[in-house]
């Protein structure tokens, strides 16, 4: 899969962990920054790596930052993006198979690179079950 990912400072760790990940599971990882720690501002990187995703580059998003909040809500923003916090194993299913959501976003400072790693696979390997989820996606896209 191709996967756009991108972060705050405090999610530069977690993010730079996660990518190594995946790249080491034979995905296609496009690092949309931050590049370091140093202090910087969530709303560019959720751009950044909602482009990516709108303009098919990309198969989905993973954003990390602090709490997982300000990230997803910048994210949500962008016109086609559907971002949930996966703060947990059950949401990070339910939000691909309910949802149909295309950016899955983390909260560094609460959760463990193990947990968003875990989290991530949960989410690529649900799928989204149409039916009655159908009509109320294409709600949320008009």
């Amino acid at each position: 899969m191709k996967i756009a990912i991108g972060n705050d400072h405090a999610g530069y760790e977690a993010k730079t962990s996660v990518a190594e990940y995946l790249t080491k599971q034979g995905h296609t990882v496009f690092d949309c920054g931050s590049y370091d720690a140093e202090r910087c501002d969530y709303p560019d990187f959720a751009q950044a790596v909602s482009a990516k995703v709108v303009n098919g580059e990309a198969d989905f998003g993973v954003l990390i930052c602090g709490s997982g909040e300000g990230i997803s809500i910048a994210a949500n923003k962008v016109k086609g993006i559907r971002c949930g916090i996966a703060y947990n194993d059950e949401v990070a299913k339910l939000m691909k198979q309910h949802n149909n959501a295309n950016v899955i976003a983390f909260g560094a400072r609460f959760m463990t690179n193990e947990e968003i790693i875990q989290r991530i696979n949960i989410y690529m390997n649900a799928s989204f079950e149409g039916g009655r989820h159908t009509d109320r996606v294409a709600k949320i896209e008009k």
